[in-house]
């Protein structure tokens, strides 16, 4: 609100004086003929490149160039079964059916599949995925530390004297 009554101050103050004459911009020619700049020596500058070695972490040309030695596949109106192996070692496998969840159909799905870390090592996964969402098994991945007991003896506590429902 403040800054309404002072522009009105301000409009008001300018059309009083009888010289208020709204924002133009200048012409072209006008502001070139204005503007008046000594001349600057330009300097140059070349960048050369320098070359850096950079080592891959990852071979992507062995990966790349690995033949797959089998491929099986068959898609049903009720599920699907795949298997895979390449040259290089990776191996796969998965099949999935349709269940009956409630009301709703949902796809299960089980599977396997196996490579060698970079470092050798064998890597191993498997996994389902349904209605409870997607469950990887290894043992790479990561395990959270136990439950303190305090909790355990709580969560016990609140499952046996669980509230029973009363019927209306």
């Amino acid at each position: 609100m403040k800054f309404l009554i002072l522009a009105l101050c301000v409009y008001a103050a300018n059309a009083a004086t009888g010289r208020y004459q709204p924002w133009q911009p200048k012409p072209v020619v006008q502001a070139v003929a204005e503007a008046s700049v000594a001349a600057q020596p330009v300097v140059q500058t070349v960048v050369q490149p320098v070359p850096v070695a950079v080592k891959s972490v990852v071979e992507v040309g062995k990966d790349a160039e690995a033949i797959v030695l089998r491929s099986d596949s068959e898609v049903n109106p009720d599920g699907f079964n795949y298997v895979y192996e390449t040259g290089n070692g990776i191996t796969g496998q998965s099949s999935g059916v349709l269940k009956q969840v409630g009301d709703a159909q949902v796809l299960a799905v089980q599977g396997s599949y196996q490579y060698k870390s970079p470092e050798g090592i064998p890597v191993q996964f498997s996994y389902v995925a349904d209605e409870n969402g997607y469950q990887p098994q290894s043992d790479l991945l990561p395990v959270g530390p136990p439950m303190p007991e305090a909790i355990r003896r709580a969560v016990e506590y609140v499952l046996t004297h669980a509230p029973k429902e009363s019927v209306n």
